[in-house]
């Protein structure tokens, strides 16, 4: 997947521990976990403007996008 997320690059920019923003945004501490693994398929909108607030940056500041020519494909096949 091309979206990477790149919340750990803030909490160390914010000198920030991942317990304490899981407790701030109403989090457990997995499912934080997860989430700065890449290791799920989405985010709702209210949990990323939680962690915009709290960590004082924009979505952007949090993920990233590399360009995979086989989700391209993969969307085509998908509009048929």
């Amino acid at each position: 997947m091309p979206v990477i997320v790149t919340l750990d690059i803030m909490l160390a920019r914010r000198k920030m521990k991942a317990r304490d923003l899981a407790q701030r945004i109403g989090l457990s501490e997995t499912q934080l976990s997860l989430l700065r693994t890449g290791k799920v398929r989405g985010m709702r909108f209210d949990t990323l403007s939680k962690l915009c607030a709290v960590l004082e940056c924009t979505p952007g500041d949090l993920l990233d996008y590399r360009y995979d020519e086989a989700d391209l494909a993969a969307a085509a096949v998908e509009e048929v």
